[in-house]
């Protein structure tokens, strides 16, 4: 279980997670049983784009989230960075206890 996470963690890359990304978004392509040439068209998105993304993760921003409206799957971006992960439990009950305020000393 521990050489599983520290795996994935060493497989994370930039390209990999891309490409983890367009492979998702074939899969969903698939299951509604649209070829390349109807999402991009339903996307907006040029053929030679989508091709491209589904092959090397590579797309604009903006192509991916027209992407995402086109399969209807645009709440994963609403919570995109939204939450905060944490590391152990001893880190989640730190950031939960209240604040205490810190208050400077008088120069008399």
């Amino acid at each position: 279980m521990i050489n599983d996470n520290i795996l994935s963690i060493i497989d994370k890359t930039p390209d990999s997670l891309m490409l983890g990304i367009a492979q998702r978004v074939k899969q969903r392509r698939l299951e509604k049983g649209w070829t390349q040439k109807m999402l991009a068209a339903k996307a907006g998105v040029s053929l030679p784009s989508y091709r491209r993304f589904e092959s090397s993760g590579e797309i604009s921003l903006r192509s991916l989230v027209m992407l995402a409206f086109a399969l209807d799957m645009t709440d994963e971006f609403e919570t995109l960075f939204n939450s905060r992960t944490y590391q152990s439990l001893d880190e989640l009950m730190r950031t939960e206890q209240p604040k205490q305020r810190k208050r400077g000393y008088k120069n008399e």
